[in-house]
């Protein structure tokens, strides 16, 4: 199958395609938490409903590969986008009828699933759409649509949720996903359908013993590191995910359509740097060597300490918001550098007929943690919110642990 040559025009489709789905993603996965936060005040409530929602995304990564590796990756994405959108109206209908929380709950649920499920689509698309130099490169411009993404939808969702509710909000999201989906219709993946006696039941479980075995034994490096991420997304990404709404909608002394309005700010500044992030890796994707890429998480294990200090008592609202965002923007950077590090290796040393269901396995196991994380930080947070700067303390230490721990693993991958 011949590679088209730098970045084709159904690459750009692709990066279109996704800035309008993930919009719609970005503006629903900050609207749904804090709505069920204003709603039932609990911090607890919040971990519970957001951990159990990143459980089908663990489940359905792995299905997602699978299916990426044997179906045409556009089709995936076509479907899954309108399927979300009917998801996202179907919400909208049922909005007062029945229970908030269990409602946040099946939604987000789905939602996260079928992130799942489209990723790997994404990802798997990659090296056959460029060629192999220009990965690193491609692989930035797809983390920079997820930040740009993300900058705006929780600015502009942030904004129409604090004035005018979650109706207009769910809305927005409904129409991003159905004109994503239309938009994915011409892209044109290079495709060629496998021919097999196998029943379906057969073939993904031969897949996944063949993805298994290639990351168990003839990579095992790969799976130490997919244990960092996992640790990760435990201590740190969990932390981001709940601790940050909880501080700025519960803990410091902000109204709440204020703090709406400053949680839309913040996530559209941590967006920021990620989009940062995302930049630096293709500016100096050939100077970034994969075996170095621990020093990243290291660094940002050392700025939750800063993060921690301005959640003291005595420190003003306003200057431990402008902290929090500002460290929060280096860490979303360097973040998003670490990751494109290690996309990248994983999609240029991966065997072609292999890459979406290996990918897709990195993410289920390393996505696993993140919801024990967030039930974890959920319950400390209900229990010790006042004293959020332990939590922080603590999230500092294990994350330069597991930072040590990757320089291990990363350093193996070279050798």
């Amino acid at each position: 199958m011949d590679q088209k040559k730098g970045y084709s025009k159904d690459f750009y489709l692709v990066v279109i395609g996704q800035i309008i789905s993930l919009f719609g993603n970005a503006v629903m996965r900050f609207a749904l938490p804090i709505h069920l936060l204003n709603v039932t005040g609990s911090a607890a409530v919040l971990g519970v409903v957001s951990g159990c929602a990143f459980i089908p995304l663990a489940v359905m990564s792995p299905i997602g590969g699978i299916i990426a590796d044997r179906v045409n990756k556009r089709n995936v994405m076509v479907f899954l986008d309108f399927f979300t959108s009917g998801l996202t109206v179907l919400f909208l209908l049922m909005y007062g009828k029945v229970s908030i929380t269990g409602m946040v709950l099946v939604t987000l649920f789905l939602l996260y699933g079928i992130s799942g499920a489209y990723q790997p689509s994404v990802q798997a698309s990659i090296p056959v759409l460029v060629e192999p130099e220009h990965i690193m490169p491609a692989n930035a411009i797809i983390n920079m649509v997820s930040s740009l993404s993300g900058l705006l939808g929780p600015a502009l969702g942030g904004t129409a949720y604090s004035l005018w509710g979650i109706y207009p909000v769910l809305s927005i999201a409904a129409g991003c996903f159905f004109l994503s989906a239309v938009m994915e219709i011409f892209i044109k993946i290079p495709y060629e359908r496998k021919q097999s006696t196998e029943s379906i039941l057969r073939q993904t479980k031969d897949d996944l013993s063949e993805s298994i075995a290639y990351i168990g034994r003839k990579k095992p490096e790969l799976a130490k590191l997919t244990l960092c991420c996992a640790g990760v997304n435990l201590v740190m990404s969990a932390l981001m995910v709940i601790g940050l709404p909880v501080i700025v909608m519960n803990i410091l002394d902000f109204s709440k359509s204020e703090a709406s309005r400053l949680y839309g700010y913040m996530e559209a500044i941590l967006a920021i740097g990620g989009l940062a992030g995302g930049i630096g890796a293709g500016v100096f994707g050939q100077k970034l060597k994969v075996n170095g890429s621990w020093k990243f998480l290291l660094a940002s294990g050392v700025l939750l300490v800063p993060m921690g200090v301005v959640l003291l008592p005595s420190c003003p609202p306003y200057l431990a918001y402008g902290v929090l965002a500002a460290v929060g923007i280096v860490i979303m950077a360097m973040s998003a550098i670490y990751t494109i590090q290690i996309m990248s290796y994983i999609q240029i040393t991966t065997p072609q007929h292999m890459v979406g269901k290996v990918i897709a396995w990195i993410i289920a196991v390393s996505t696993c943690a993140q919801p024990v994380g967030q039930v974890l930080y959920g319950f400390l947070f209900e229990k010790i919110g006042q004293n959020a700067y332990l939590i922080f303390y603590a999230a500092a230490v294990c994350s330069m642990l597991i930072a040590w721990g990757s320089r291990k693993a990363t350093k193996a991958l070279q050798n």
